[in-house]
């Protein structure tokens, strides 16, 4: 089975190759790693490795702890497919839809992207409803909802803590992330439940795609 592992590990040569040593000699295989930031003589990686069957995940987290300084920020299951390039495909199929699918594209790839849970894409109506777009397979239901963040001016991280969220939202610790998509009333929002929380690295890349996705969808379809 296959673990997403976000790691919090000293910012110095050798550690991953460190972490890795020791994932490999308790019969843990890697199968990808991302940088999520770096700063404060400290990084963030997300790794997903693949668990023998035989084995529990708390020794994932016991192998990894055992590096000096390394610390497990959090451990969920990953089923999501494993590619290199996750934004480039994405860009690529939104200059491939037609007209006015674009949203439904975003929706339906953006959690790949992100490793999250769900996407989905927001619009606020003139009468001031909230009305879906688009969205992944296990987001949630926004519908009649009221988003005190909508108009979205800025992009903005969404924690489990925030008061408008509904109390099982809460409970389930769903964190997210949003991002405004052509105009501050609609929103692009990715989530996902029992953490971790988004951090400020991916919320700056989800806009910087988003951005670019916004152009892309003007293009005559390819």
């Amino acid at each position: 089975m296959s673990y997403l592992l976000r790691l919090v590990v000293p910012d110095r040569p050798g550690i991953l190759g460190a972490v890795a040593t020791a994932l490999g000699d308790a019969g843990i295989d890697i199968v990808s790693v991302d940088v999520l930031e770096r700063g404060g003589g400290v990084a963030v990686d997300d790794i997903v490795v693949d668990l023998p069957g035989d084995r529990l995940p708390d020794s994932l987290i016991t192998a990894a702890q055992a590096v000096p300084g390394v610390e497990v920020e959090s451990l969920r299951p990953f089923a999501g497919p494993l590619d290199t390039h996750r934004e480039l495909e994405l860009l690529e199929s939104l200059a491939r839809a037609a007209e006015g699918t674009a949203v439904k594209v975003l929706g339906a790839e953006l959690p790949r992207v992100f490793h999250s849970g769900w996407a989905t894409v927001l619009q606020l109506t003139d009468d001031g409803a909230v009305e879906v777009l688009a969205a992944s397979d296990a987001a949630p239901s926004f519908e009649g909802m009221s988003l005190p963040w909508l108009p979205l001016r800025a992009p903005r991280l969404l924690p489990s803590e925030d008061d408008w969220l509904p109390e099982r939202w809460r409970e389930m610790a769903i964190e997210m992330m949003a991002a405004p998509y052509g105009s501050p009333r609609t929103a692009i929002v990715l989530g996902r439940s029992g953490g971790p929380a988004f951090r400020r690295s991916e919320l700056l890349r989800l806009v910087h795609l988003t951005g670019i996705a916004s152009t892309v969808a003007q293009l005559p379809p390819a």
